[in-house]
């Protein structure tokens, strides 16, 4: 079987892999579904293995098929950033990274601004998104770089620390003053305002109330950091915050934090990233900009 003959089959592979569904395949390839349940079949034929485990709604890959996919995905990767720098002869490659909104803006952004300025010519792609949907990215090899809370295990991954991230709890001085009660009793009668569920810091605040025994009265979610400081300068309730982000507010006495008697434990956060051969120099270029 010679591999060469078989870049079309593995395109087609991949499409109906990332979809999990002949059909879709068919329309993002802009062919026919037989004509992707053909050339599937053949490939399953010439590697002599199932590929797919076909079900009423779609597909789903065994597990070499997996295999298979992260192999084929990798590929076609280095293959396209080399006709890049065919096409662009100045191109210094490609970098493809992975953060949360929040980290993106307050912590990625330095990176990014002295990468730029240093490499002009290397291409950059930004993925805004959750740090566990980064993390997954990482090993489906769609990223080369992700800005992450620290994973609890990374794995054979690389990890490089940036920094620790303090979460507390703040208000504006009237509103703490509205209240009219003990610091240890503000969850019993302010507005907390946190991220939602999904978000790593509130599944971090979560384990936090378990461990003190706390459980908030009136909690109004939101999905954005910034709109939980937003929240709290207008005295609607106490967000919890990431420290580093309201420092101006805090020194200008805009916002204050309300003392805990056991704080937040902080969180590391740094980049994670795979040593794969042939290995991305520009990631290491990236994380020792600063």
């Amino acid at each position: 079987m010679d591999t060469l003959d078989n870049l079309t089959k593995y395109k087609i592979f991949l499409s109906a892999a990332e979809n999990k569904s002949i059909s879709k395949a068919a329309a993002q390839l802009y062919i026919s579904q037989p004509a992707v349940s053909i050339t599937i079949k053949k490939l399953e034929e010439n590697l002599n293995t199932t590929l797919f485990i076909r079900k009423p709604k779609g597909v789903e890959l065994t597990e070499k098929g997996r295999i298979l996919y992260d192999s084929v995905k990798k590929a076609l990767y280095m293959l396209s950033d080399t006709e890049r720098s065919f096409r662009v002869p100045f191109n210094t490659g490609h970098l493809r990274i992975a953060s949360s909104n929040v980290l993106c803006k307050y912590f990625l952004m330095p990176y990014l601004k002295k990468f730029s300025s240093l490499y002009p010519n290397t291409d950059l792609a930004i993925t805004c998104t959750s740090s566990a949907k980064a993390c997954l990215m990482i090993d489906e090899c769609s990223i080369d770089l992700a800005l992450v809370v620290k994973p609890e295990n990374p794995g054979m991954k690389m990890y490089h620390s940036v920094g620790m991230i303090e979460y507390i709890f703040v208000c504006t001085p009237a509103y703490r003053k509205k209240l009219n009660c003990n610091d240890h009793e503000i969850f019993q009668y302010a507005n907390i305002m946190l991220l939602d569920q999904d978000n790593v810091s509130r599944k971090h605040i979560n384990v936090y109330y378990a461990k003190n025994n706390i459980i908030p009265i009136r909690i109004l979610e939101v999905n954005d950091m910034d709109m939980l400081i937003e929240f709290a300068k207008m005295g609607i309730g106490i967000s919890c915050v990431v420290k580093q982000f309201v420092e101006y507010e805090l020194d200008t006495g805009i916002l204050m934090e309300i003392p805990l008697a056991d704080p937040v434990p902080s969180l590391q956060i740094g980049f994670l990233y795979q040593e794969i051969q042939p290995f991305n120099e520009n990631i290491l270029k990236f994380i020792n900009v600063q």
